[in-house]
């Protein structure tokens, strides 16, 4: 068995992961069964810190981009937070699942630029038009659609999730270190090596690797705060204190607009949104919980319970004042770290609580110290390819697609998306439409639709 078999938990192998002590026995045990995970209440803690330190960006990077759709970016902090705290906190205690929630990239942008900005609906219908599509993606959970959706997922489809997730960490990655930087002969290029920014970034990143391959505990955390100290000597980051007042939510809270959300013309973008939510959130987490060996068939019932925390949460942020929220990829950092229950999501959401009043801090982890993190997660996701049937291209080809269509078009769905819809197209014209499941013949003609009709965003 293997050091990245080991960390990453991978079911199937003979040696189970041994906690460097034994779990406390009180309400963590109770709650979150940390033996039978074979973890310990300090493992579960530094990977509730790793995750929360990867995915942190996102309390400032939401507020600027749906304030540009003219939002109250204070109000819209606090919304981050709190629904960051709360459908996380969801997560740990009612799927006990070590993954993280917030607001999605992706989504916001789509929201603040395209919905506001270029089709010119208030921001208030916008906020309508994700709770109704939050209602639907509760819906379809209830009735348990998506674990029907789950379960006709091809298996080589599974394995190339966890490995498009892994390519599109590497993509954010190696742009948060200013590794990659765009191009307008080639899209993307080679960035400024000689920045503090990437030179303290490469170096977070060996500093992973070789702590982990030392089996020092923590050494991603390690990573991200030796990269962030080192930033204010050497690439110009400022602290500017621990602790500031929270501002008010009251401009964003119960301020959607349902009625315009339902009219016409804003109908399309409750489609996208809802398609967008059910298969971003779907795949995360079945790659994250598959890394930590939690995705185990005929054990199903957690993952159930997540997709239903995760479903809420959409609902519930916005009535806060937020856009779609949804499980977090950078979630597969804490998984590395050794997470494996709800104690990790659960620290994460207490962070994200404290997050209100300590701002400032968070606000002094720069992007590139948190790059190097993702980058080593990022490569380790990338061993799945090995298991897929190279010698039947009905099934590889459309693995590959789905994984190289992730970061390459930025976005989850998309790559399930163009994975399924070449899936079914192979299968049909190689006389084999017999072995496909018919939810896949379903999800692929969704998709279709969507691209012919609605447009790619």
């Amino acid at each position: 068995m293997n050091r990245t078999e080991q960390v990453l938990g991978i079911p199937g192998h003979d040696t189970p992961i041994i906690p460097t002590q034994a779990p406390t026995s009180g309400w963590t045990e109770r709650l979150f069964k940390l033996r039978e995970h074979n973890t310990t209440v300090r493992t579960e803690i530094v990977a509730g810190l790793t995750t929360f330190l990867t995915m942190a960006y996102i309390i400032f990077v939401n507020p600027s981009i749906l304030g540009d759709a003219g939002m109250p970016k204070e109000a819209v902090f606090v919304a981050t937070c709190l629904i960051a705290a709360l459908g996380t906190g969801i997560m740990a205690f009612y799927a006990n699942y070590p993954i993280a929630l917030a607001p999605g990239m992706g989504l916001n942008a789509y929201f603040a630029y395209v919905v506001v900005l270029q089709m010119g609906f208030t921001w208030q219908a916008a906020l309508g038009a994700v709770f109704v599509s939050g209602c639907l993606f509760l819906l379809v959970t209830v009735f348990r659609v998506r674990e029907l959706i789950i379960r006709g997922i091809p298996q080589s489809i599974r394995l190339a999730i966890t490995v498009g997730i892994g390519l599109f960490l590497a993509i954010i990655a190696l742009k948060s270190a200013g590794i990659v930087a765009p191009s307008k002969a080639t899209y993307v290029t080679l960035g400024d090596l000689h920045t503090p920014q990437a030179v303290l970034a490469t170096i977070g990143f060996f500093l992973i690797v070789v702590l982990d391959r030392l089996k020092v505990p923590g050494a991603i955390l390690i990573g991200i705060i030796t990269v962030t100290v080192l930033s204010f000597f050497f690439a110009g980051n400022t602290f500017h204190g621990v602790f500031a007042a929270p501002p008010s939510i009251a401009p964003t809270f119960l301020q959607l607009d349902i009625k315009s959300a339902l009219s016409g013309g804003i109908l399309n973008v409750i489609l996208v949104f809802f398609l967008v939510e059910l298969f971003d959130a779907t795949g995360t987490l079945m790659g994250v919980a598959r890394r930590a060996g939690l995705l185990v068939p005929g054990k199903m019932d957690r993952l159930n319970k997540s997709l239903l925390a995760d479903s809420g949460a959409i609902f519930a942020g916005s009535l806060l004042g937020t856009s779609s929220t949804t499980a977090y990829v950078e979630s597969a950092a804490g998984v590395q770290a050794g997470g494996r229950t709800g104690l990790t999501a659960l620290t994460v959401a207490v962070l994200f609580l404290a997050a209100l009043a300590i701002s400032p801090l968070a606000g002094a982890v720069p992007a590139y110290a948190t790059a190097p993190a993702l980058f080593f997660v990022a490569c380790l996701m990338l061993r799945d390819i090995t298991e897929l049937d190279w010698d039947d291209t009905t099934e590889v080809i459309p693995a590959a697609v789905t994984a190289l269509a992730m970061p390459f078009t930025y976005s989850i769905a998309n790559g399930l998306a163009f994975g399924f819809i070449t899936y079914a197209v192979l299968k049909l014209f190689t006389g084999r439409a017999r072995q496909v499941h018919w939810m896949v013949w379903l999800i692929g003609g969704v998709f279709l639709f969507k691209f012919i009709y609605i447009g790619g965003h």
